[in-house]
């Protein structure tokens, strides 16, 4: 049996469904999806649900709450979200591929290492503001270089406000500032690149019994060991969403969440002479003028364009995709 509470269960969700109807219900949340069917855990008990139960099965998420029905026949009625986090599907089809559901606090985890990237860390910033998830940055395998101030200098650059947290994750004494992270009744989720150490994190943290793979001595890199999504309960009450690592994360409809996080760009886009400025040779161009000057960093520059670019081929992919969707006929 679970304690609802503690599961991250909210006013948000009870006023869903009306008194009357939550005498047929019990709400459940969903712990783990394989194939067929996924982990639910309830006020009851743990057990397993088919997913043919759900209207709509593809559009399931760790981190879901559901209404049970009392009657087994009936379907699953899957609760309006908080938030979600979710990114395209690979292939280039403009297909979105959740990752998770009802989030808390976003851990991006990096390494201090060849792993770690300015790119990849502002896009999972972008994730977490579009989806209005507070977002921390813990860089791992901080006992395997010398310089580690490095890596936090060159994050905190990225957002000046965020909190950073650089530990061994094979060290739980070094993970003491990362429990309160995890506050009761609330969900952390980690996302992060394959092999930048998250299932040793959660293998410390929660208890778990993730499997891991040394560094490679021939690239640096870690291995990818997680396969699956999946919550964990916290020792002091929190809840622990893990996802499998990411080498490439393409954004879905992110415009609010690249904003957010590149206020050095936006602040000078309205500044420019002309409305329809390319930002190239346009004269009176505030962008380049910021370039030139050094107020504005170019690499900066170059990542936020290339997810402007991104935006712009998956908007347009999806609506050629929702173009060729056949419409039903009136009767």
């Amino acid at each position: 049996m679970f304690d609802l509470n503690q599961l991250g269960w909210k006013p948000f969700f009870q006023t869903q469904l009306g008194a009357e109807e939550w005498d047929a219900y019990s709400p459940a949340r969903i712990a783990l999806i394989h194939r067929s069917h996924c982990v639910v855990w309830s006020a009851q008990d743990e057990h397993e649900l088919q997913i043919a139960r759900f209207k709509n099965p593809k559009d399931l998420a760790v981190g879901d709450w559901v209404a049970l029905p009392h009657e087994h026949r009936k379907t699953v009625r899957l609760l309006n979200r908080e938030n979600e986090l979710a990114r395209q599907a690979p292939g280039g089809r403009a297909q979105k591929q959740l990752i998770g559901a009802n989030i808390d606090t976003l851990l991006i985890v990096s390494s201090c290492n060849d792993d770690f990237g300015e790119s990849r860390i502002e896009r999972f910033l972008a994730l977490a503001a579009q989806a209005g998830i507070r977002p921390v940055i813990v860089l791992t395998k901080a006992d395997l270089t010398g310089d580690a101030d490095h890596f936090k200098e060159a994050a905190r650059a990225l957002d000046p406000e965020i909190q950073i947290e650089c530990v061994d994750a094979r060290d739980p004494d070094q993970l003491t500032d990362l429990h309160p992270l995890f506050p009761p009744g609330e969900t952390t989720a980690l996302i992060g690149a394959s092999g930048v150490g998250k299932s040793t994190l959660i293998n410390s943290l929660a208890d778990a019994d993730q499997p891991t793979f040394e560094v490679s001595t021939f690239d640096g890199k870690g291995q990818h060991t997680t396969t699956a999504r999946s919550l964990h309960l916290m020792p002091d009450g929190g809840l622990l969403l893990d996802t499998p690592g990411m080498r490439e994360l393409q954004l879905v409809t992110c415009d609010l969440g690249i904003a957010a996080v590149f206020p050095d760009v936006v602040q000078y886009l309205d500044q420019c002479r002309f409305n329809n400025c390319l930002h190239q040779s346009d004269a009176g161009c505030a962008i380049r003028e910021a370039l030139e000057c050094g107020t504005l960093d170019a690499a900066r520059w170059t990542r936020y364009q290339q997810l402007q670019v991104e935006q712009t081929q998956y908007l347009e992919t999806l609506a050629a995709r929702n173009r060729r969707i056949p419409r039903p006929r009136n009767r």
